[in-house]
């Protein structure tokens, strides 16, 4: 109780520094901005949500990389638009929405049925939370979304 006092007043950063943990809060950032890129090219696996974590790994850690990820040309537009407008985009929803129904329907085809119940739980709020996020900042097309020439 007396170390949360003593850091109440300190940023997340120099909470981090002082526990140790700046440098594998580093390391997390740039581990999920690795699978983050190897996102962008293999279809099927996730982007935005590894980008969010080494957002969140380097806001505790880093500032000046946050601000690098954040402003980034490439990786930045997704990360904007989740933190301004609570965008996910129309491809990650289907990408993510074929990934839980195709696990799911593995689970359920190895016999047992405890397991694709308990997953189906999880999944169903989980789908629904992300069908229901906007796919577009104020209706208005994301320049990630649009396909490049």
């Amino acid at each position: 109780m007396e170390r949360n006092r003593q850091n109440a007043g300190q940023a997340p950063g120099e909470i981090a520094s002082q526990c140790g943990l700046r440098y594998a809060l580093i390391g997390l950032g740039w581990i999920n901005v690795g699978l983050g890129a190897i996102g962008i090219i293999v279809p099927g696996m996730p982007t935005t949500v590894f980008l969010l974590i080494a957002l969140w790994a380097f806001s505790m850690s880093s500032e000046r990389f946050r601000t690098w990820l954040y402003e980034h040309r490439r990786l930045g537009p997704p990360i904007r638009a989740w933190h301004q407008h609570g965008v996910i985009p129309a491809r990650a929803k289907a990408a993510a929405l074929a990934v839980m129904t195709l696990s799911l329907t593995i689970m359920a085809a190895t016999g047992a049925w405890q397991l694709p119940v308990i997953a189906g739980a999880i999944m169903v709020p989980v789908a629904v939370f992300i069908v229901s996020r906007p796919s577009r900042p104020g209706g208005e097309a994301c320049s990630y979304d649009r396909p490049t020439s």
